[in-house]
């Protein structure tokens, strides 16, 4: 009764119009003095006919619910199905939901390779922290372990955690970034203290030709690009040093490291790609340069690679505007 009473609500202007067409009809062939049992005869034959009809149309209303309730029920167990359209309003409401359903299963895919992609990352990150943990264990275990080694692989333990952090606020909805003037020399010349260290232990010699250069930026996440570019340089280099200087609007920082081959390249800036370098020391989560790429994208910022295997790698920083760099 309950689909019966929606089915009479979904046609009754069509009913209320076929009355007032028939009271019409009624009232002129009564002032033309038609006799009273040609109007009851006419009435009672439009009553079966649009009775019959009445009932054919719910007929297929309820087939329709039926196989709806039945496509409602399969929902989640394959593709999206539904009864051909009977009109072209049915036919826009299908392409509608077609297109929703598309959409739904285009963000689970994005979300499910997301999740896979952040297992993998957070898998790698564990093993890799594990490093400079039993590094330290062992230098304990020593007696007396040197104060400096000790420093150095608790910094590397705060490397990974700071990375960790990065990786989720930029995988957030929104960051604290803030653009502003900035001096480009403090924001380097912040980031190499943070590694000083690093540089005495491994014997590698940093040279820094000042910019001289004011640039529009966030000064806490371009020092973060650039501490992850010394970081991956001091990782993959084991003699010479590394170098940083300006080439106009872009910034350089340059290694004397065991390089990339041409082949990775294009893909160094993806998310956990590590390359044959990575692999091999095991030292790379695949992360680090993907975050510098996404900062870089939000700063406005380009970034890009050269390198030659065996005899180092330049990153470039373009720090160029449309309006300009601020001198």
């Amino acid at each position: 009764m309950k689909l019966f009473l929606s089915y009479l609500k979904r046609h009754i202007r069509l009913l209320l119009m076929l009355l007032v067409c028939g009271g019409v009809a009624a009232a002129v062939l009564f002032l033309y003095r038609v006799p009273r049992e040609g109007l009851w005869y006419a009435f009672l034959l439009c009553l079966a006919v649009g009775a019959l009809f009445l009932v054919l149309g719910f007929c297929r209303y309820r087939s329709r619910h039926k196989a709806l309730q039945r496509v409602l029920e399969l929902m989640g167990e394959g593709s999206l199905v539904l009864p051909e359209a009977e009109d072209a309003l049915e036919a826009d409401y299908q392409a509608l939901l077609n297109a929703l359903e598309e959409d739904r299963r285009r963000t689970v895919a994005e979300a499910a390779a997301e999740r896979d992609r952040a297992e993998t990352f957070y898998t790698a990150w564990v093993h890799q922290i594990k490093t400079p943990l039993a590094a330290m264990g062992l230098l304990l275990q020593s007696g007396e372990p040197d104060p400096a080694l000790l420093k150095g692989e608790l910094f590397a333990m705060e490397k990974y955690v700071d990375l960790v952090l990065t990786y989720q606020r930029l995988g957030g909805e929104s960051t604290d970034l803030v653009l502003k003037a900035c001096d480009l020399d403090a924001v380097i010349r912040a980031a190499v203290k943070e590694y000083a260290r690093l540089f005495i232990l491994k014997k590698l010699t940093l040279t820094f030709t000042p910019t001289g250069r004011t640039v529009l930026t966030d000064e806490k996440w371009l020092g973060f690009v650039i501490g992850q570019l010394l970081g991956n340089a001091l990782k993959y280099t084991n003699q010479g040093g590394v170098s940083i200087f300006a080439q106009g609007d872009r910034l350089v920082i340059e290694d004397t490291g065991m390089g990339i081959p041409e082949s990775e390249l294009p893909r160094i800036f993806e998310k956990s790609f590590t390359g044959e370098n990575g692999r091999r020391l095991e030292r790379a989560t695949g992360l680090g340069l993907y975050l510098c790429k996404r900062t870089c994208d939000l700063l406005g910022h380009g970034i890009t690679a050269e390198s030659e295997v065996g005899k180092g790698t330049r990153v470039i920083l373009d720090l160029s505007r449309p309006n300009g760099v601020m001198e």
